[in-house]
């Protein structure tokens, strides 16, 4: 036989074996791709039957005033005797979807969902509606817990390692898009660990194709053993419908969420560090010598905090936590968050060149004073807006970045003197009339001296502002 008989041979050997080595590699995984007819016949009605009912429709209802148009017009309120002037109630309401994660009636679903509802309903995959209470909700996340009494034990999904996921692997998203009922689309993984996404402060996503639309938030993204592997929580579009690129907070960060709402806790609780990363920038990464900007450069250390006891320093580009990559602080975040206070977790770093590794034992975030959170009254600018001592734990749940003591405005009514002075939540109070404020109680202090001239100097985001009233 020739050698031109045998090269046919030979190549169709090659392109056999290397299907049945590709064959293998994807057994030892449990996962392929259809091969036969057969299996393209292969349906996901077993697997919907199996989960679906462990995904609810979430009614969330605000009551709000609506102000009129002739609302303080004084030839209306003579003439139609006050009626023009009212403030009429109206119920708003809003939807989307959840997902029971334990038989006694815990649900996760997105914080946006349920927003400043006066009630939430959940409704069943059968039909049955029962009013829920709110456990735990976070808003940089966007998660939010919810518990309902159903008297009886209920379907729900078991929560898969999120680190597991791969890109391509298939999924299903389950929710109640656009309001008409449970809805199944599948697709695959797009795209792991996306950040910047813009929907929320979380930024560590799963992108997905499968088709996600108003409504699904809430909803649940599950692999092929029908574990939840994500929360269904925004899409990318300009229409409003379903353009391929959907986002889903990975199970993970579920988790630790429901793990401290267990606990007891109405808030989530991250992790403190003691320093502040920044984005390696290309400039940075040529000047550290490194490859490719990746990584979590260190800005800032607090002196005596964890970091700062473990030897992290300014300059310092982390790397590694646990073994998982780090490409944005976003995922240094996020890591972070998923370990949880009390662990020890493994850093490793970019220090001067070298590479190391150091050893960090996450802690609670300080509480350094009480909040004292008082509303301020009286005949003031600041009268309708709440402030509060200033303590790194508190700084952490409003999401200001300020160094030092001081007083935190929290909230500023609306209509009320603060509000039209223009004082805003986040705004720290430094001098009031010449007055260093140090304190809440020095806030009492100064405002009911009363006075017709006020000056203000506060820090707003990080930049100097003074403010002048003369009453």
């Amino acid at each position: 036989m020739s050698s031109f008989r045998i090269l046919p041979f030979l190549a169709a050997f090659v392109v056999l074996f290397g299907a049945v080595a590709a064959e293998a590699q994807y057994n030892d995984r449990n996962r392929r791709v259809p091969s036969t007819m057969e299996e393209v016949r292969w349906s996901f009605a077993p697997l919907v039957k199996r989960t679906a009912p462990a995904v609810v429709n979430v009614y969330a209802e605000r009551l709000v005033e609506r102000r009129s148009p002739f609302e303080g017009d004084p030839f209306f309120e003579q003439f139609f005797g006050g009626q023009f002037g009212s403030r009429r109630p109206r119920m708003e309401s809003s939807l989307g979807s959840g997902v029971i994660v334990d038989r006694s009636g815990l649900i996760v679903t997105n914080n946006h969902v349920i927003g400043d509802a006066d009630a939430i309903r959940v409704a069943l995959a059968d039909g049955s509606e029962y009013a829920s209470t709110v456990v735990l909700r976070d808003e940089r996340s966007d998660l939010a817990v919810l518990r309902i009494d159903a008297g009886k034990n209920l379907d729900f999904l078991d929560l898969a390692n999120s680190d597991a996921v791969e890109t391509g692997d298939l999924v299903l998203a389950i929710g109640n898009p656009f309001g008409v009922g449970q809805t199944i689309t599948s697709g695959i993984v797009s795209a792991l660990a996306r950040t910047r996404v813009g929907v929320s402060d979380f930024g560590f996503f799963i992108q997905t194709d499968a088709a996600i639309n108003p409504g699904n938030s809430g909803g649940a993204l599950i692999d092929m053993s029908g574990r939840l592997i994500g929360i269904n929580t925004a899409i990318f579009s300009r229409s409003g419908g379903s353009n391929g690129i959907g986002f889903a907070i990975p199970s993970n960060m579920v988790r630790a969420v429901i793990d401290q709402a267990r606990g007891g806790a109405d808030a989530f609780e991250r992790p403190y560090l003691g320093a502040s990363f920044d984005v390696v920038t290309p400039s940075i990464a040529e000047s550290l010598g490194m490859r490719r900007p990746r990584g979590a450069i260190v800005t800032e250390v607090v002196r005596g905090g964890p970091a700062g006891r473990a030897g992290l320093r300014p300059g310092d580009v982390v790397l590694n936590i646990d073994g998982r990559k780090i490409e944005h602080p976003d995922a240094l975040g996020y890591r972070l968050a998923t370990a949880g206070p009390g662990k020890v977790v493994t850093l490793a770093l970019l220090s001067r060149g070298r590479r190391v590794a150091l050893d960090v034992r996450l802690e609670r975030i300080p509480e350094t004073v009480p909040p004292q959170s008082t509303l301020i009254t009286g005949p003031n600018p600041l009268s309708g807006a709440t402030v509060a001592n200033i303590s790194p734990r508190l700084l952490d749940r409003l999401r200001i970045r300020y160094r030092g003591d001081g007083v935190v405005v929290t909230d500023v009514q609306r209509g009320s003197p603060a509000a039209r002075a223009g004082f805003r939540p986040g705004d720290i109070l430094l001098r009031i009339n010449r007055a260093e404020i140090d304190s809440v109680d020095k806030v009492i202090d100064v405002t009911a001296s009363g006075g017709r001239s006020w000056s203000f100097e506060i820090n707003r985001n990080g930049s100097r502002v003074r403010q002048f009233f003369r009453g």
